[in-house]
């Protein structure tokens, strides 16, 4: 998501398909990144994957995207002063390439900010019928349908046992619930961190829940997208926050580190936030499982919207309501 501060003028908020172009990289280059940070741009997220079908990067695994990756992160350093975060949509044949990205992320901690992984989601066609204002709506019209079988369950649960096969230390210390299962994961965050050579450890709960605490007494508002600035305090997060198993447990990591190796006192100490993200989740009976307290509502005709259905409102004029086809009448479902 790119952001944009209250300052930012009107034009340039509007501009749809400038922002699009320049999130995907498409048309991104340094001399449109600076002028977007002259009108306001705070920080921007690109969304690269391997099943993108980028010309020049088709049948390519994740590991091998990484290279586009830093083209792209190295060019928003090379601005300076705005966050870099990337998305990466997780399918059922890329799932276990997510370590890949994670090990690049560390190797590029100083220039990448964030990293989100977003579980492959779509309309299930065969099994459910769909609903807009009580009238039968052709979900073939979304983009975001699946015609032939593929897999739309993977889970929050799934990309972190992936991350942890490879690094047992992967540990989320966050996370948002669904609406309908309010066991499920729908959102975690994992906070980690280290340099470009060794990752010191990861940030538990309480260090979570004291910084969005604090931010908010400060502020008056909780914190979802930190400016870069922040993400630089690696090491006086560390060792201001002992009262925090994993950052007492990374800060150890670190000083043994730094006994042995003195002259990295000098290497700057990132931190940086790894993101899962389980999207809609369309249950047995039809109920669909959202992210509850949603970070990426939109504003939609005056009202709150979940930003990952917009195309549903836009083109029906409300959300979708799925009921399972083997209990399907025809009469249309209570609105």
């Amino acid at each position: 998501m790119t952001e944009i501060s209250p300052q930012t003028p009107r034009a340039l908020r509007t501009d749809a398909d400038q922002l699009r172009a320049a999130r995907n990289g498409l048309e991104l280059d340094r001399d449109l990144l600076l002028e977007l940070r002259r009108a306001g741009l705070v920080g921007i997220t690109f969304h690269v994957d391997s099943r993108q079908g980028r010309p020049g990067w088709r049948d390519k695994t994740e590991a091998q995207m990484n290279e586009l990756r830093s083209t792209f992160a190295e060019m928003v350093a090379s601005v300076g002063g705005l966050s870099c975060a990337f998305n990466s949509t997780v399918y059922d044949e890329t799932l276990a390439q997510v370590p890949d990205i994670v090990t690049w992320a560390a190797a590029n901690i100083d220039k990448v900010h964030t990293i989100v992984f977003i579980t492959y989601r779509a309309a299930a066609l065969a099994g459910y019928d769909y609903y807009a204002q009580g009238r039968p709506v052709d979900m073939g019209e979304i983009v975001y349908s699946a015609q032939a079988p593929k897999r739309i369950d993977i889970s929050s649960r799934d990309v972190v046992a992936t991350i942890q096969g490879r690094y047992p230390e992967f540990a989320p210390a966050a996370y948002l619930n669904g609406t309908e299962k309010p066991d499920s994961f729908k959102w975690l965050l994992a906070l980690r961190a280290g340099s470009r050579t060794k990752v010191h450890g990861y940030f538990g709960p309480k260090f979570v829940e004291a910084t969005q605490v604090g931010y908010h007494f400060a502020n008056g508002r909780y914190l979802a997208y930190a400016p870069s600035w922040m993400l630089g305090l690696g090491r006086a997060a560390l060792i201001g926050s002992v009262w925090d198993r994993g950052a007492r447990a990374a800060a150890a990591t670190y000083l043994r580190a730094l006994a042995r190796r003195p002259r990295t006192l000098r290497d700057s100490v990132h931190l940086q936030a790894i993101m899962v993200i389980q999207p809609i989740d369309v249950l047995e009976d039809g109920r669909q499982n959202m992210c509850d307290g949603c970070p990426d509502m939109t504003l939609h005709e005056g009202r709150l919207a979940w930003s990952c259905r917009l195309e549903e409102l836009r083109r029906f004029g409300s959300f979708v309501s799925s009921v399972p086809k083997a209990t399907s009448t025809t009469s249309a479902p209570a609105q």
